[in-house]
């Protein structure tokens, strides 16, 4: 279209470059940063518990300091969103698992850099009666207090926060990246979940979901850096929160050439006997019920985190008619088939190991994107497995085999990739 072109010319000015080198220069030139007051280190949380019944409930969270917050409401489904500055929570993993009165569970995490979240599921609506914490008194540590009580729909309706997309994207979004020096191709690993949403969770040996495809995810972007072929680049590469759409945010903001979202499913204890990898594509119509199931879990994720992202921004829905581009799918088809040709050699794959749904985090229309389960937590040997770290040596070097393996069979490109108009568009709404 004429507006590709337009923004090509724009990107690749010498005045538009010589910005870009002038606001780094004014950067570098900044003061450093001064020296974390103990006030200012991250409080920690170190237990939890609900009291109540149905009519009346409360949470309370012991913390290591007093710490302002911030309570919402938000619908369908019933849900309280607490936010607090940075936290560390140091509660068991089993903790929030169980509910009590009108709370059928709670998660809690970072959100955000410098911010964590407490998340309540509800099985009523409610309202927020109380929301406080008592400073430390008399060996007694700080306390988190919030009560609820039960409510009819209506009432609850006109309490619903209004400005949830406020909250929608994270304020540091990465920039555009324009490097004609640097022909590398952009890799992007995304470790799934993160922060607030710990993803699949096996309580018996203490493994979450989240930290396993971080720990992976690393691993890989380190072989990648190795070779001096690719520039990789991590989604996150640390326990935070990162909603899907910013994921494929940054994606297209770095002219990704390719982008891997990594997971580790979970499924009842009837499937205890399902094991292994697969490797998913983006597709309206989801290869069979198991992708489907996960797509729909996967897709999730900025509710679990306290978000209702149903509505994409204008810039998204702006782009979404340009998922049909064949070529990008196809790019994308090609690269799970090698990537489970090589990692086939490695790891024992899925009886289906290829398979698509509509994954939102596969959306960015110009990037080839896969989502690669690395197997199930539910399952005894492939939970072995993944934590070995001979197992995530072997799988890591293939997958690494499969993205030479993948660029070296396209035509060289004759410029380096830039972002869409879409993703330059400016995040709006934002506090």
């Amino acid at each position: 279209m004429m507006w590709r072109g337009v923004w090509r010319r724009f990107l690749s000015h010498a005045g538009f470059r010589a910005a870009l080198a002038g606001l780094a220069v004014s950067l570098a030139a900044l003061p450093a940063a001064a020296p974390v007051r103990a006030a200012d280190a991250p409080a920690v949380a170190t237990d939890a518990r609900l009291a109540g019944d149905a009519e009346r409930t409360r949470l309370v969270m012991d913390l290591s300091r007093s710490v302002p917050l911030g309570a919402f409401t938000l619908a369908d489904p019933y849900r309280v969103v607490v936010d607090v500055p940075d936290t560390i929570f140091t509660l068991p993993s089993s903790a929030g698992q169980e509910g009590r009165g009108l709370v059928t569970a709670y998660r809690f995490g970072l959100f955000a850099p410098g911010k964590a979240r407490i998340v309540m599921d509800l099985n009523a609506p409610v309202t927020i009666d109380k929301a406080f914490v008592l400073e430390p008194m008399d060996g007694q540590p700080a306390r988190l207090v919030i009560d609820l009580v039960k409510t009819d729909r209506a009432s609850f309706l006109k309490t619903v926060a209004a400005p949830v997309r406020r909250v929608q994207e994270n304020v540091d979004a990465a920039p555009v990246i324009i490097s004609a020096g640097d022909p590398r191709p952009v890799v992007v690993i995304d470790p799934g979940h993160g922060g607030i949403d710990s993803g699949a969770v096996n309580p018996g040996m203490g493994v979450t979901e989240k930290e396993l495809v971080l720990k992976i995810g690393r691993l890989l972007r380190d072989k990648l850096n190795e070779t001096g072929r690719y520039r990789p680049l991590m989604t996150r590469d640390d326990d935070t929160y990162v909603a899907l759409g910013q994921r494929v945010r940054v994606a297209q903001q770095h002219g990704a050439r390719l982008f891997i979202s990594l997971h580790a499913d979970s499924l009842g204890s009837r499937d205890g006997d399902v094991r292994g990898a697969t490797i998913y594509t983006l597709s309206d119509r989801a290869s069979d019920a198991e992708a489907q199931r996960l797509a729909d879990s996967e897709n999730k994720a900025d509710m679990i985190a306290g978000l209702d992202l149903s509505e994409e921004p204008a810039d998204v829905a702006g782009i979404l008619f340009d998922l049909a581009q064949r070529e990008t799918r196809n790019f994308s088809a090609h690269f799970a088939r090698t990537l489970a040709g090589n990692v086939g050699e490695a790891a024992r794959m899925h009886k289906s190991p290829l398979k698509s749904a509509g994954f939102k985090v596969l959306k960015a229309p110009d990037v080839p994107s896969v989502l690669f389960e690395l197997g199930y937590l539910s399952s005894t040997r492939d939970l072995e497995l993944m934590t070995s770290a001979d197992w995530q040596a072997k799988v890591t070097t293939a997958m690494v085999a499969a993205i030479d393996a993948y660029f070296a069979a396209q035509k060289p490109v004759e410029s380096a990739p830039v972002a869409t108009p879409a993703a330059m568009a400016p995040i709006t709404g934002l506090p």
